[in-house]
């Protein structure tokens, strides 16, 4: 299975949080790639069986948290994902608020299956994502 990892991270955090949670899925036995928002490919999102998208947490302390407008801006030009299994993260220091849920519903928007949510303080993997990872197995192959 291909996996594509696209994240934005402003100090590296989010950037080393998407690289542990590669690690974890090329363990699994799947391909991975890592993309900052920036600058992905829409071709490789295309062609991954699965995407995972990330982001830090913007916010001020307690209220209004959300994604990255660059996140948000490359979720608004994806092409339809036609029921493929999507996850989202982000990276916080206090709190995300409705962040993930919004990362998600907008995704959904363009046809995705969010089957995973993640969020991590640190620039580890976030706890579950290995079994989102697992969870690939049962999941169709695209293309």
């Amino acid at each position: 299975m291909r996996v594509a990892i696209v994240f934005d991270s402003a100090t590296g955090t989010t950037r080393a949080a998407a690289e542990a949670m590669a690690e974890l899925v090329r363990k699994a036995g799947h391909e991975c790639t890592v993309t900052p928002v920036r600058d992905v490919d829409p071709e490789s999102v295309s062609n991954a069986d699965a995407l995972c998208v990330g982001s830090w947490c913007k916010g001020l302390f307690f209220v209004r948290q959300r994604a990255t407008e660059e996140t948000m801006d490359f979720i608004d030009h994806l092409d339809d994902l036609d029921g493929k299994p999507v996850a989202v993260f982000c990276t916080y220091k206090t709190a995300v608020g409705r962040m993930l849920v919004e990362m998600a519903a907008r995704l959904e928007s363009r046809g995705a299956h969010v089957t995973g949510s993640f969020k991590s303080r640190g620039p580890q993997a976030a706890a579950g994502f290995g079994d989102w990872v697992e969870s690939l197995q049962s999941a169709p192959a695209n293309g």
